[in-house]
């Protein structure tokens, strides 16, 4: 069955409905960013004083203390079971664009790869292997510039290319 280039027949109800589905989904995940970036800075040795704690350095205006396991497995089980969904329903909606083959692949299944090392990665560094706070904001960098471009193009077909059919 091929789908490319189906979301420019949907029916306007279709449409309308994808259009607030990504734009509300866009609220959400740029309000996640903002706590992450209340929270961390989106830095490396932030990431790991949030969930390694900053007791040692008497420095810090807020004191923060080692996660414990049930609160990291709480935050990694979330977030991959909730991120999963979110670019599973975007990967679903771009599969029927008619963007380049090779960037919809890259656009569908990177998000998947990033969730995992982003969250993942998360435990390994709670689990003490410190490096990994790079891998982290890789990833998690990676991972939102997938859903920019991936939210971008959906909307951009949805408003701007027409059904020649």
């Amino acid at each position: 069955m091929e789908i490319h280039g189906l979301i420019h027949k949907f029916p306007k109800e279709i449409k309308a409905l994808i259009l607030v589905f990504i734009s509300v989904l866009s609220v959400g995940y740029f309000g996640g960013l903002s706590f992450v970036n209340n929270t961390t800075a989106m830095q490396p040795a932030s990431i790991e004083k949030h969930y390694l704690g900053n007791e040692d350095d008497e420095e810090y205006e807020v004191m923060k203390f080692k996660k414990n396991e049930r609160e990291i497995l709480t935050i990694v089980h979330g977030h991959i079971l909730s991120m999963s969904v979110i670019f599973f329903l975007i990967s679903l909606i771009l599969a029927t664009t008619s963007i380049n083959k090779k960037l919809k692949y890259f656009l569908m299944i990177e998000p998947f790869v990033s969730i995992i090392l982003t969250f993942g990665g998360i435990y390994v560094l709670w689990s003490g292997v410190l490096w990994f706070k790079y891998i982290i904001v890789f990833s998690g960098g990676l991972m939102t510039f997938t859903f920019i471009i991936s939210t971008f193009l959906i909307v951009y077909q949805l408003l701007f290319l027409k059904s020649y059919s």
